[in-house]
């Protein structure tokens, strides 16, 4: 038997982009001899469709496409992805479906049983969730079709009273599909592989696994669609960041050599495509082509340009260099000599005058009171309306610079730096994009050098460094990380040979700054807890870590 796994990049309420892309896939797998094709989870309309869902147009739009696809099963089984009426009298009105067609006829729709509610998922808000379990017979053989959360239940990990593969099983069916929208974090590709190996070795049957692939706003799909065989081992892999398609000759019995090559040596060369893949799909499904950047000389702004050039062309990323009185003119010719290295275009625009007026306006308000931190802040929300009017002027989007350290604890300027359209580096903490700035020079100098060397400051005040105002961000990101990521409260992370005030310190910080991540522009995930939908704190609160 013949089996072709397509990973496909779909665009979200794109019924018909998405059916001809599949209808596509389908004609190259005839034309191949393929006997099946397996596409993603929710393939038809997109994943995560989230409220468009509740439309019901948006439904019955789906179940047309669903059935012009099957139209095209002429000689192939297929089996796509697509939400379904539920008809039930009690629950959830829809189902998260698979459809398995072959010669234009309905053989089984099978609908997902584990719907996940945790980080980026919401599902049960949706879905039913099905407690039906039947194998689907298919020349020859009896195939065992789950959906994404379906197979992540496994022995060691009991979030869901049932395994919906403990009772396929029990049908004894000749191998496993599972229909996947399973995003990308920097420490799930592993994750991922080993939890499909892990249900190879089990239930000793091999599996065909397909991803999609793509950024959706945030949510970014990485694709590594596999076939492995029962033994566990990766036989296939599709590629990382890219549609692919893949056949395979598949016949009960046969076994098949690990095959399996990694793309990638190490975690960074992901989170850089993973990036690049981002920046791209988020121009180009909303029908932009070109970026303005707020460029400091310093170390975010400039990784974020040197991303943004490689992802849409240095030409299309515009170079805004807004210096005060306190920029100091190494900044500037930093930043005008990356702009030079990625051809893009660059005006130095100075702030000065606009600073200045602006305190003059409120010189009378102000009368009697030191400067502080508000001096400081109309410098950078002075530099946000400049560049939010060249995006209004010129239809670009303004790609934000700040990384996630800064977020975390507040260190950046609502409607200021905070601005823009998309935060590229916003997942990034910041010893992540310093690491990520020297992998993109790796086979020669993009970002100078003395960007990289330089200590960090925001150049508000005279002499100003980050560090008057934070920890070395080599123990600040560990707080962050424990706190954000591994959920731990002060006394766990104080443990670790923190001392108490800092980690208390910080800790506050990052709750007391929940209110301006709550407006902050869409961030590229590359974590497996983000700020955004992934993690829901209430801004009004009062908990002690």
């Amino acid at each position: 038997m013949k089996i072709a796994i397509s990973q496909l990049n779909y665009i979200i309420g794109d019924i018909d982009g998405n059916t001809a892309k599949i209808l596509d896939a389908i004609s190259k797998a005839k034309a191949e001899n393929a006997d099946l094709i397996i596409f993603s989870e929710l393939a038809v309309c997109g994943y995560p469709p989230k409220d468009l869902l509740d439309y019901p147009n948006f439904i019955d739009r789906c179940e047309s496409a669903v059935k012009l696809i099957g139209e095209n099963s002429n000689d192939i089984g297929l089996i796509i992805g697509a939400p379904s009426w539920s008809n039930l009298e009690r629950g959830k009105k829809l189902y998260n479906s698979a459809f398995f067609y072959e010669n234009k006829k309905l053989l089984k729709r099978i609908d997902k049983t584990l719907l996940p509610t945790y980080d980026v998922f919401d599902e049960y808000r949706y879905f039913e969730s099905s407690k039906i379990f039947e194998c689907v017979p298919f020349r020859g053989e009896k195939l065992a079709i789950t959906i994404c959360e379906d197979l992540w239940n496994i022995d060691d990990e009991k979030m869901y009273k049932v395994i919906p593969m403990d009772e396929l099983k029990k049908e004894d069916p000749s191998l496993m599909i599972n229909l996947s929208g399973s995003p990308y974090s920097y420490n799930h590709v592993e994750k991922r592989r080993n939890r499909m190996q892990q249900n190879a070795k089990k239930y000793d049957l091999p599996l065909f696994y397909v991803n999609q692939v793509g950024g959706n706003t945030d949510i970014l799909f990485d694709g590594g669609s596999m076939f492995i065989n029962r033994n566990g081992d990766i036989v296939e892999e599709c590629a990382f960041y890219h549609e692919d398609f893949k056949l395979i000759e598949w016949s009960s019995g046969s076994v098949y050599p690990d095959n399996h090559q990694d793309y990638y040596d190490y975690d960074i060369a992901l989170i850089h495509d993973a990036l690049l893949m981002g920046i791209k799909d988020y121009f180009g499904k909303m029908g932009f082509k070109k970026a303005v950047i707020g460029s400091s000389g310093g170390i975010d702004s400039a990784v974020v340009h040197a991303l943004a050039a490689k992802a849409l062309g240095g030409d299309n990323v515009r170079a805004i260099m807004m210096p005060s009185k306190y920029s100091s003119e190494g900044s500037i010719n930093d930043a005008v000599a990356l702009a030079e290295n990625l051809n893009s275009p660059y005006r130095i625009i100075s702030i000065e005058q606009t600073v200045e007026s602006l305190n003059m306006t409120l010189k009378e308000e102000f009368e009697g009171l030191e400067e502080d931190v508000t001096e400081e802040n109309i410098q950078a929300r002075s530099r946000g309306v400049i560049l939010m009017a060249i995006s209004n002027k010129f239809g670009c989007i303004v790609l934000n610079t700040s990384n996630k350290s800064e977020s975390a604890v507040g260190y950046s300027t609502l409607y200021g730096d905070m601005c823009g359209g998309l935060s590229v580096i916003g997942d990034l903490y910041k010893e992540q994009v310093y690491e990520l700035a020297r992998f993109m020079n790796r086979s020669g100098q993009v970002i100078p050098k003395e960007i990289i060397d330089k200590e960090p400051s925001a150049e508000l005040r005279p002499n100003q460094k980050d560090r008057d105002s934070l920890p070395a961000y080599s123990v600040l990101d560990k707080i962050l990380f424990h706190y954000i990521e591994e959920q731990k409260g002060w006394r766990e992370i104080v443990k670790l040979g923190i001392e108490e005030d800092l980690v208390r310190r910080i800790i506050r910080l990052v709750d007391k700054n929940e209110y301006k991540r709550f407006q902050a522009s869409p961030t590229l995930r590359i974590s497996h807890k983000a700020f955004g939908i992934g993690r829901q704190m209430p801004i009004v609160a009062r908990y002690d870590h």
